[in-house]
C-alpha cells in the first residue's frame, strides 16, 4: 500500500507496482468467481423454475451498486427472452409498486441482505404474494429469510483494500445474473435468430435478420449468352463494374466468367482468343446461393470458399442477382 500511495500522477518508474495491483485484483476476483461456482445449490434451479413458470415479468429491485447491477441483469434478461424490468426501491415506496402484477416474479438484490430501502418494501411485497428470489451475500439476513428462494453470493472479503467499496460483491452479483440468463436461454432453446429479433438495430441483428435478396445486386446485371465473344464480354464486364460476366440462356444460369478468368485467358495468347465464345471460356456450374438464405450464411460460405462473389438464384434456379462480400 505504501508504494502505491507514494506514486505521483505522472510516474513512469513504477509500472510494475500498478501491474501487480491489477493482477492481484483480477486474480482475487477470478478466485471469488470459482468459489461462487461451488456455492451453487438446488436454490439455483429453483429460481430458474420460478421464472420459467411465471406468466408475468421478472422484476429486478436493488439499491445503490446493487441497483446498477440490477439494471444490467434486467436488460440482459429482457434481451434474451425473459420479459424483465428494473424497479427502483425508493420509487417503489412512493407509488411504483403499482407496476407489480400478480404474475410477476421479484428478484431482490442486497449484498448485506439488510438494505433499508428493501426492508421498508418487504411488508408490501409479502402482502402482494409474488414469488421472490433473494440475491444476497448473507443467507441468514432478513431479506433471505423473507424470500422464497435464496441465491448465495457470500465472499470472504471485497477486493477493495479497505474491504468497503463494493468490488468483488458486484462482480459476483453480475455473474449470478448472467448465470440465470444463460440457464433460462438454454431452457427456452433461445437461438441467434431470437436474439436478433430483440436487437434489430445492431450489426448482429442486421446480419441475422437480413436475407441475401435484401442486399444483392439485381439491376443491370452483366449478362451474356453462350455465343457472346470474349471481346463483347469484356465490354459487358467493364460496364457492369463487378469484375464478372454471367452467362445465361432462357433465364437459366450456365456459367460465370470473372476478371481472373480473363487474365488467365489472355496469358495463353492463343490466336483468335478475343473471338472465342463464352461457352468455351466460362466456368460452368458456378457457386450459387438461394436468394432466401440469411446473409450470415452467405458470408460464411464466401469466407469458407475464399471467394468474394456469389451468384444468387431463386427456388427454380433462375438467376436473381449477384452478392459481393462487401455488401454485408
Amino acid at each position: 500500500m505504501s508504494d502505491l500511495f507514494n506514486l505521483s500522477a505522472d510516474s513512469s518508474t513504477h509500472s510494475d507496482i500498478l501491474i501487480d495491483s491489477a493482477r492481484r485484483t483480477l486474480s482475487t476476483q477470478a478466485q471469488a468467481l470459482a468459489n461462487l461456482a461451488n456455492q451453487v445449490t438446488e436454490e439455483f434451479p429453483k429460481a430458474v423454475r420460478m421464472i420459467l413458470a411465471s406468466k408475468g415479468r421478472t422484476i429486478i429491485c436493488g439499491m445503490g451498486k446493487s441497483g446498477l447491477i440490477g439494471k444490467k441483469i434486467a436488460a440482459t434478461l429482457a434481451s434474451t427472452g425473459t420479459p424483465s424490468f428494473f424497479l427502483h426501491p425508493g420509487e417503489a415506496f412512493h407509488g411504483d409498486l403499482g407496476m407489480i402484477q400478480p404474475e410477476d416474479v421479484l428478484v431482490l438484490i442486497s449484498f448485506s441482505g439488510e438494505t433499508e430501502e428493501l426492508m421498508r418494501l418487504l411488508p408490501s411485497l409479502k402482502s402482494f404474494g409474488n414469488p421472490s428470489i433473494a440475491m444476497v451475500g448473507n443467507i441468514d439476513s432478513t431479506l433471505a429469510k423473507h424470500c422464497d428462494c435464496v441465491l448465495d453470493l457470500s465472499i470472504d472479503k471485497e477486493t477493495c483494500p479497505n474491504n468497503l467499496a463494493p468490488t468483488t460483491s458486484t462482480t459476483m452479483t453480475t455473474a449470478m445474473g448472467d448465470a440465470l440468463a444463460v440457464a433460462l436461454m438454454e431452457c427456452r432453446n433461445f437461438q441467434p435468430q431470437d436474439f436478433a429479433r430483440f436487437h434489430p438495430g445492431g450489426s448482429l441483428g442486421r446480419k441475422l435478420l437480413t436475407r441475401v435478396k435484401d442486399l444483392m445486386h439485381k439491376d443491370n446485371l452483366p449478362i451474356c449468352t453462350p455465343e457472346t465473344t470474349l471481346k463483347d464480354a469484356i465490354s459487358v464486364m467493364t460496364h457492369g463494374r463487378m469484375g464478372v460476366v454471367l452467362i445465361q440462356e432462357a433465364g437459366k444460369l450456365l456459367g460465370i466468367f470473372t476478371d481472373g478468368d480473363l487474365r488467365r485467358a489472355m496469358l495463353k495468347e492463343s490466336e483468335g482468343m478475343i473471338h472465342k465464345s463464352m461457352a468455351s471460356l466460362m466456368t460452368a456450374n458456378p457457386k450459387t446461393i438461394n436468394e432466401n438464405v440469411m446473409i450470415v450464411q452467405a458470408e460464411e460460405q464466401m469466407l469458407r470458399d475464399k471467394i468474394t462473389l456469389l451468384v444468387v438464384v431463386d427456388d427454380a434456379q433462375n438467376l436473381s442477382g449477384i452478392l459481393e462480400i462487401y455488401d454485408r
